[in-house]
């Protein structure tokens, strides 16, 4: 598909703005000071139309220092009307700005370098079309108030690293359970021209975009990994959003990327700012969290109790303690587990006859 001219950035390198207001206040006071000279030329030569010359007998007609002046005011006069439409040329582009500029309905060409710039004075800045709007809204609240305000309107685009944090977004995860994820970007405008020429609000655009890629990608990853024993599953290298959230939000930035390019932005960093479950299911998933830190507690209390236990049997039979029989040593594993895992702190019961 054959591209749109209007798309493709051309940066301009504008008149040294200084230089040109000199020139222009140079003319605006010899075009002030011709009109009066003009003037005055006419008026004072307006009642006399010539002389006569006693010496020589000649009669010298005045017309021409009348033509002359009106000449020269007229002249004059183009030549100040001309300085001032010159000087909405001089243009102010601030550090990490761009102006992109418009020629009679056409794109004309881009600025980024900071300065003092002389352009067509014919030419206008180009801009998103919600700047007009919200000054529209904010100069009908003032005068809803009965307030007299000011509204500047930016026309200019800044190219200045942006923070976007994006709202709450409830999405369902791969396995359908309800979550609600939040992601922070980091964006700067690299190419104006497509910013403000390709999309309507470059910065609404951005918006979108973000919502749409942070439900496209969280549908595809589990938010935890809903097997007990995680260690030996065999899905435990699969990605989830809360185990993997960086490689997560790297996904996610080379997808907004691609999305946001044809309007001139890049992405340079996705952080997700919140990953939980839905407030809907939030308290069961607490409760199935619960019960496998319960469970994993147990399993390690367990292994450590059945440890313990036959560490003290091997005991006392190399030290020739006391030589229990089969029945002597169930009943002595059974009373140590039931001490180490139990809940509460054991009551001893002292056996004060024969333990047969």
């Amino acid at each position: 598909m054959e591209k749109n001219s209007s798309t493709i950035e051309r940066r301009i390198k504008p008149a040294n703005g200084i230089l040109v207001l000199i020139i222009l206040i140079a003319l605006l006071l010899i075009s002030v000071g011709g009109f009066v000279f003009g003037i005055v030329s006419i008026v004072g030569n307006a009642g006399t139309y010539g002389y006569y010359d006693s010496m020589t007998g000649i009669t010298t007609v005045r017309g021409g220092s009348i033509a002359g002046g009106v000449l020269l005011t007229v002249a004059s006069f183009i030549l100040w009307i001309f300085t001032i439409i010159c000087f909405p040329g001089l243009r102010i582009v601030k550090p990490n700005e761009a102006l992109v500029l418009s020629l009679f309905g056409k794109y004309h060409g881009t600025i980024y370098e900071p300065g003092f710039f002389f352009v067509n004075p014919f030419s206008t800045a180009i801009y998103p079309r919600k700047r007009d709007e919200d000054a529209a809204n904010a100069m009908a609240e003032a005068t809803k108030n009965n307030q007299t305000t000011i509204v500047r309107i930016p026309r200019k685009v800044s190219t200045k690293l942006t923070t976007f944090v994006n709202g709450n977004q409830k999405v369902n995860d791969k396995l359908g359970n309800p979550v609600e994820v939040s992601a922070i970007v980091v964006w700067k405008v690299v190419d104006a021209t497509k910013a403000v020429i390709n999309v309507d609000n470059y910065v609404e655009y951005l918006s979108s975009q973000t919502d749409s890629t942070i439900r496209n990608v969280a549908r595809l990853y589990p938010y935890d990994l809903m097997s007990d024993d995680d260690d030996t599953n065999d899905d435990a290298d699969e990605m989830t959003l809360r185990g993997s959230a960086t490689q997560v939000a790297e996904q996610m930035k080379a997808e907004l990327a691609q999305r946001v390019e044809n309007a001139g932005i890049e992405i340079v960093e996705v952080r997700l700012n919140q990953i939980a479950y839905a407030t809907e299911i939030a308290a069961a998933m607490l409760q199935r969290q619960q019960a496998v830190a319960i469970i994993a507690a147990r399993k390690k209390i367990v292994e450590g109790a059945v440890s313990m236990v036959e560490m003290a049997l091997d005991k006392l039979k190399s030290d020739g303690v006391v030589d229990l029989d089969e029945e002597r040593k169930a009943q002595m594993v059974s009373n140590l587990l039931v001490v180490l895992c139990g809940n509460k702190e054991a009551n001893p019961v002292l056996n004060t006859g024969s333990i047969y």
